[in-house]
């Protein structure tokens, strides 16, 4: 199965994070920017690192950007630069563009044109940081929305050696167990056969005052 193949357009702290991260799990990377400097240190751990302006088409087009199956526009600071890069790539057709928000009404605009990922790094890392620092038994957290998030909690010890469906979690508790992972392995949608053991970690799917409550346990 080849690669999938990304472009990450600003490399800022996060979109540089973003290459790294990427890079380490063995994509294919093109790093863009119009800071030649930014660009140098891109270098080291992408496919491609290129100095460019994003919100030139043609440029867009000659960096066969269209054929990359996700665009990241992670321009931070300039948020025409980064609502007008978000167009171009829509506008291209490419499959899956991800962009960053500086806030919220940002994030509306950037909803409104269609974009297909509106990601805000600096709220949702600062609630992961949050939920760990009050609840010891949250491992890592994804806001989906307002209402509804995705947790990975250690096992409560009410469901060790239970089932799922012994355990009753979506009727008692209104969420869902969408995988456990299990040392190295983890278990994709696991039927309400599968048995927890005291070392799984659950991974779980549901409103977050529901999600709170079972965190609780």
């Amino acid at each position: 199965m080849k690669n999938m193949q990304f472009a990450i357009l600003g490399l800022g702290r996060f979109g540089l994070s973003l290459v790294r991260e990427l890079n380490r799990m063995g994509m294919d990377v093109l790093a863009v920017d119009s800071d030649k400097n930014k660009v140098n240190l891109a270098r080291d751990f992408a496919t491609y690192a290129v100095e460019a302006d994003s919100t030139d088409e043609q440029v867009l087009k000659t960096l066969g950007i269209r054929n990359f199956d996700v665009v990241v526009v992670a321009i931070g600071e300039n948020v025409q630069s980064n609502i007008l890069t978000t167009i171009l790539l829509k506008d291209m057709g490419v499959p899956m563009v991800v962009a960053k928000a500086q806030n919220h009404l940002h994030g509306r605009v950037l909803e409104k044109i269609g974009t297909d990922l509106v990601i805000y790094p600096e709220r949702d890392m600062a609630i992961r940081v949050a939920h760990s620092l009050v609840t010891k038994s949250v491992l890592d957290h994804i806001n989906l929305s307002s209402e509804y998030s995705i947790l990975e909690i250690i096992t409560p010890n009410l469901f060790v050696g239970k089932t799922l469906r012994e355990s009753n979690i979506r009727e008692k508790h209104n969420v869902s167990v969408i995988a456990i992972k299990r040392g190295e392995d983890i278990i994709v949608n696991p039927t309400p056969n599968e048995t927890i053991l005291a070392k799984d970690i659950l991974v779980v799917l549901g409103k977050n005052n529901y999600l709170d409550r079972l965190s609780d346990l």
